[in-house]
């Protein structure tokens, strides 16, 4: 009997001006085929449709085609954050428009009044704190540091809650220090104190803000998990053209009732990103071991989809250079006050990991300062020592001061590198002139230094701390150049092909994820990147200004919000 032929899947071409493939066999293709959300191949327009039926998608005739860019560490508070009055130095895009910056206190103090005032209007109660984000007191030199006594000038009723850029300190007004019974008695290190004992409003870090205004945490994690904060995250993610994010503070171990609500977010066909969670290290309720915290993990991944998955922990190790409450190594602090505080006791780090590369679950590690890069590089070489993993690929997070000498033992041992380039511009001025000075501020960010002694690196925003988008982080890492014009440590600056590589097949890399994602070529996922123009021919000065069309994930076009 005769049978009729059924037609394979449907594939799709897409053209665009230039496509750009991170591919050394084939650097720039003109077409690429997709078919069942993967690349079927890339060449010539005759090669790819050699392969039988297809449509044409002419969309992206004007436009250049990239790797689809993975953000190596960023945080789902991006999308609430995008909700929050934004109170930054420089402004910043939001969901719709830009905000403009707050250049004074007197404008901060007038913001934190209309607040307070539209809230009462509308029948807020009077313990509903007043919420913002983005602020740093270090770029008003010509002020005394912000504490509750400004604050107070707002309101001395309705608690009052700046969240610093950092996200790793915050200011509080004196009603949200009375809300939470901190006074001189209160002993939770980081709450800073005045001369007199009195605490000033200052948190630094999270101990300090959860002992002293827990209230406004609770409402920011509220926020997160709130749906639409999490279709915020994945439009800015759009607009910004990043296919992949990592969120490197998930917390699904201790709520995992969250994880259900975010697989019915993302695992929609209309989703337009990727979403991949490192959990900070921490136990499971009722947990007291450190293996069961490890299993827990490793039980994560059997809910992992498509597009939500688990990328492995995070442990936290210090604070922030510009908010003096990382750990520096001799000298110290070129001016200011040394608040440096261990998030993790340095003596635990080492039985903290170990179930987790046993079980080889991937470690990122948050280092700001001098003093935490070596304990971690010692960490990892005394985990192999005890337990080989030849190809852990195990991380150091932020990377910022990270000596010549520290990159070559990274490289010895297979670690990588994930280095916070817009640090370069948001506060290279300061670290020049205020936190650690010229010589260590020319080295911050040494992403040509990680380049030159092997070291497989990615660049990333650390949004919400600084905005998403890895057009801005590439333009820091090829041209170095700082708010006041200076160009911090010239010889560190690297091409823009590198910073290309770094945003896309670097961080699929050190994902673990470098045989699904990063490059364009047959058999991985159809993840692109749609911008105005290549950021690899332009010129350097010009590539955070680069227009972006939107992304394509796993093959579906998903446009920039207008």
């Amino acid at each position: 009997m005769a049978t009729t032929e059924q037609p394979g899947p449907p594939t799709t071409i897409f053209r665009a001006r230039r496509i750009v493939t991170m591919d050394p066999s084939q650097p720039v293709v003109e077409a690429v085929a997709v078919r069942e959300g993967r690349i079927l191949a890339a060449g010539s327009f005759e090669e790819c449709a050699s392969w039988g039926e297809h449509d044409v998608d002419d969309r992206f005739a004007d436009h250049v085609l990239v790797p689809g860019m993975i953000e190596a560490h960023a945080h789902s508070l991006e999308g609430a954050f995008a909700m929050l009055p934004y109170v930054g130095w420089f402004e910043r895009h939001r969901l719709a428009g830009t905000a403009p910056g707050v250049r004074s206190y007197d404008e901060l103090i007038d913001t934190l009044r209309r607040l307070d005032e539209e809230m009462t209007s509308s029948g807020a109660g009077t313990l509903d704190p007043v919420i913002v984000g983005g602020f740093d007191p270090i770029y008003f030199r010509d002020e005394p540091r912000l504490t509750k006594d400004h604050l107070d000038r707002a309101s001395m009723e309705r608690p009052i809650f700046v969240f610093h850029a950092s996200a790793h300190l915050a200011t509080v007004n004196s009603a949200m220090l009375r809300e939470h019974d901190v006074g001189r008695h209160t002993t939770t290190e980081g709450i800073a104190k005045d001369v007199d004992g009195e605490p000033n409003g200052e948190l630094q870090e999270i101990p300090a803000m959860m002992a002293g205004a827990a209230s406004a945490l609770q409402g920011i994690l509220r926020a997160m998990n709130d749906p639409a904060a999490i279709d915020a995250l994945g439009q800015i993610c759009a607009n910004q053209g990043i296919t992949m994010l990592v969120d490197l503070a998930s917390a699904g171990l201790q709520r995992p009732q969250t994880q259900a609500l975010w697989h019915e977010t993302i695992d929609r066909d209309d989703y337009p990103a990727r979403i991949l969670q490192r959990h900070v290290a921490a136990m499971p309720p009722g947990s007291t071991d450190w293996s069961e915290a490890a299993d827990a993990i490793l039980a994560l991944r059997d809910t992992d989809t498509d597009k939500l998955r688990t990328a492995g922990i995070k442990v936290i190790l210090d604070g922030s250079i510009q908010g003096f409450t990382a750990k520096m190594d001799w000298p110290g602090y070129y001016t200011g006050t040394d608040h440096g505080i261990w998030m993790t006791a340095p003596e635990q780090l080492l039985d903290i990991c170990r179930p987790f590369h046993e079980r080889g679950i991937n470690i990122h590690t948050h280092c700001n300062g001098t003093m935490t890069i070596d304990l971690w590089i010692d960490t990892v070489e005394q985990l192999l020592i005890e337990h080989s993993w030849l190809d852990h690929r195990h991380t150091v997070q932020h990377c910022q001061l990270t000596s010549p000498a520290q990159y070559r033992r990274m490289a010895k041992l297979g670690m990588c590198a994930n280095i916070f380039t817009n640090h370069i511009w948001y506060w290279g001025d300061q670290h020049h002139d205020l936190t650690v000075g010229p010589e260590r501020a020319r080295r911050m960010e040494a992403c040509r230094t990680a380049e030159r002694e092997g070291v497989s690196f990615s660049i990333h925003s650390d949004a919400n701390v600084t905005p998403l988008g890895h057009l801005h982080t590439m333009w820091c890492a090829v041209n170095r150049v700082t708010p006041s014009g200076r160009v911090l440590g010239p010889d560190e600056r690297i091409s823009a092909e590198s910073a290309l590589r770094a945003a896309t097949l670097g961080a699929a890399y050190q994902l673990h994820l470098d045989a699904e994602f990063g490059s364009i070529e047959c058999g991985k996922a159809a993840d692109f990147t749609v911008l105005d123009d290549d950021p690899s021919t332009v010129d350097p000065m010009t590539i955070k200004d680069i227009g972006v069309w939107g992304t394509v994930i796993a093959g579906r076009p998903f446009a920039a919000a207008t």
